[in-house]
């Protein structure tokens, strides 16, 4: 091999380098995260010095982006349902799935809402409530422990016209915190930041009442970035990242 051709040669593998780098480690979350994962993030990059960019959305939104192809490198789901797929259809690394969280649902209202919360999902038939909003059951898990809630209360049916769906569960508590519904059914962590928490009260919704929110992290068989990306998962298992995702009322799977 000539010395030119090796000299090319190089160049090209430290450019290729210097771009990956350059990279940041492109992450997929649930809105259920917004609280909790920008300061994990914030830690990651001065633990490791790799940069973080955080998209958030509804989990069944990025699960189609994802099976075409969505530019991702690691999927924080709020359904393990869906990183289990991915992996089952080529889309996900095999074996990537970790489970990272329970969630919980709570009935949240504003402090100055006369509604009592302590009387549980039978409040919402009241006929002084005329808007409840949730996350849409059709992409967000959370909007499906809001419907199970209510079948099991045995009250969706006097209150399915009252439902007001919001894209994801951010959306759902920002329809609520904002006025335009009376009160809402969403995430313990989203009730918990401090906006909600400073604005509102909650009560939380029996874990008996809805199936389990099983929430799970997935790398992306496409990624470029995947060695980052499982460093990211493995700083998700430290104690000090448990004790964030447990401050905003996660419920960490013992290991």
């Amino acid at each position: 091999m000539s010395i030119v051709r090796l000299a090319i040669l190089t160049w090209c593998f430290v450019l290729a380098a210097t771009f990956a780098a350059a990279q940041p480690l492109r992450i997929a979350a649930a809105s259920d995260l917004q609280a909790a994962l920008p300061g994990l993030a914030a830690q990651f990059e001065k633990d490791t010095g790799h940069r973080v960019a955080i998209t958030f959305g509804s989990s069944g939104n990025f699960f189609t982006q994802l099976q075409n192809g969505a530019p991702f490198d690691l999927f924080l789901s709020a359904d393990i349902d869906y990183p289990r797929q991915l992996e089952r259809d080529g889309r996900a690394e095999t074996g990537s799935v970790y489970e990272y969280a329970t969630g919980r649902i709570v009935l949240w209202t504003r402090n100055e809402s006369p509604i009592d919360l302590t009387r549980g999902l039978i409040v919402l038939t009241d006929p002084a409530v005329h808007k409840i909003a949730i996350a849409n059951p059709e992409h967000a898990p959370y909007g499906r422990a809001a419907i199970a809630a209510l079948r099991h209360e045995q009250v969706y049916e006097r209150v399915q016209s009252k439902l007001v769906r919001g894209e994801n569960i951010s959306q759902a508590a920002q329809f609520v915190q904002s006025g335009n519904a009376d009160v809402g059914i969403v995430a313990l962590s989203v009730a918990l930041a401090p906006a909600m928490k400073n604005s509102g009260r909650f009560v939380e919704i029996p874990e008996r009442f809805y199936p389990p929110i099983d929430q799970a992290a997935v790398v992306v068989a496409a990624s470029r970035q995947k060695a980052v990306a499982h460093q990211f998962v493995e700083f998700l298992k430290q104690p000090a990242s448990v004790r964030t995702l447990q401050s905003f009322g996660f419920v960490v799977p013992r290991r």
